[in-house]
């Protein structure tokens, strides 16, 4: 991709209201724009970060044995109504009326859609059991948006439900989907702390929040290093008070959550199956959840400097950000070459071939953060070679053009 043509400009200025450093950078570096309070447009370069954290998601997801669907966003006024969560889920639902005067919801979470597909197409305990998920839009009601993407109202979730015959297969499957978790978040660069929690209005008999500490987390987890043990602060009652001393307060964002639902939503809306001796129960169901724009925004918290990003390596937009500098045709002629070589060999690279200053190509380059940044200019040509730069080190290296 050559920077000339890229759609989306850098910025000098964050936006005023900008505290996270995520949210600043985002927007300055051309990742994302925002239409409105807690509503973000990604463009090119957040899109394509974007994606790589959605395809890191599918891969260790289909691994565990994940089946992708996609479900509608809108959902009939009745099937919350079955579960009662119409007028109690918090955040309230987005609703409203379709031109014959019917009731719907934007969905902020689909429990009582998957639930319903499910109870038309599985009868017995030899359909069980399956997990399926989605990556798709969702719609949460927040009173506050704060802190860019890190709490929004429009926003992709990867959201997996799996149905089981049993409390003890869903505990099985619950600790494959916390490996599974774990190395997303690992190839994400990030390491939260899994955290016991309250199930909210999702409900469940036991739920883990995976939070990612930063200095501008909204949650707080206690955390016992010792021990090992975390608690969300919902949960601080749980703690014994001679033990308070040895947790730590530690400001975090909730990157994923997990929820061991048991029967609470196949009992309300009558999701059953016929067990080996012919008795009718309810399925046992589990649900997952990451939200990917905060995944985005938190990789920033956790990866940045003075200067701008630094992309971990499987979530950058690029590969290689390919600078010219100087305006000598011999130089770019030279860098121009090397821009086509990288692209027959498939490696993924922007090429800053703009007509700017030395101090804003190279400003440009700290800011966007991709993880190496090459530079063709007069003095690299002397010496045969492209000055190589990693985003996450001080000082570049010579490297023989003959060797690319």
């Amino acid at each position: 991709m050559k920077q000339s043509e890229l759609f989306g400009k850098t910025l000098k200025q964050a936006p005023a209201d900008a505290s996270a450093i995520s949210h600043q950078y985002l927007v300055r570096g051309g990742f994302i724009d925002q239409l409105m309070s807690g509503v973000y447009s990604f463009l090119p370069l957040g899109w394509r970060v974007h994606r790589k954290i959605e395809n890191i998601i599918r891969e260790e997801i289909n691994d565990i044995g994940g089946q992708e669907i996609l479900l509608p966003s809108l959902s009939p006024k009745n099937l919350w109504e079955e579960t009662g969560r119409w007028t109690t889920i918090d955040p309230p639902l987005f609703k409203l009326k379709d031109r014959h005067d019917k009731e719907v919801a934007l969905g902020p979470t689909h429990e009582e859609v998957i639930t319903d597909l499910v109870r038309k197409r599985v009868q017995s305990y030899k359909e069980l059991p399956f997990a399926l998920y989605q990556i798709q839009n969702k719609f949460r009601n927040e009173l506050r948006s704060t802190g860019g993407l890190l709490r929004v109202r429009e926003f992709i979730m990867k959201d997996l439900y799996s149905f089981h015959s049993s409390e003890s297969d869903l505990e099985k499957y619950f600790e494959k989907v916390i490996k599974a978790y774990e190395k997303i978040f690992n190839r994400c660069g990030i390491a939260p702390i899994i955290t016991k929690a309250s199930g909210g209005t999702i409900g469940g008999s036991t739920t883990y929040e995976f939070q990612a500490p930063t200095k501008v987390g909204e949650d707080v987890v206690y955390f016992d290093r010792k021990a090992g043990k975390a608690f969300n602060k919902e949960l601080i009652d749980e703690i014994p008070e001679s033990e308070r001393s040895n947790y730590e307060q530690i400001p975090a964002v909730e990157v994923g959550q997990v929820f061991s639902l048991g029967i609470t939503y196949s009992e309300k809306m009558g999701a059953t199956f016929v067990d080996s001796n012919g008795s009718e129960k309810p399925i046992v169901m589990g649900c997952y959840g990451i939200g990917l724009g905060r995944l985005m925004g938190t990789i920033v918290e956790a990866f940045h400097d003075e200067q701008g990003i630094v992309w971990p390596d499987e979530v950058a937009p690029f590969r290689v950000h390919l600078l010219v500098l100087g305006g000598e045709d011999n130089v770019r002629n030279e860098a121009n070459k090397i821009y086509e070589n990288l692209v027959k060999k498939n490696v993924e690279v922007l090429y800053d071939d703009r007509d700017e200053s030395v101090g804003v190509k190279l400003s440009d380059a700290d800011l966007i953060g991709i993880p190496e940044r090459w530079v063709v200019s007069k003095k690299s040509l002397e010496e045969l070679s492209v000055e190589v730069k990693k985003r996450s080190v001080k000082e570049p290296t010579l490297m023989k053009i003959s060797s690319i």
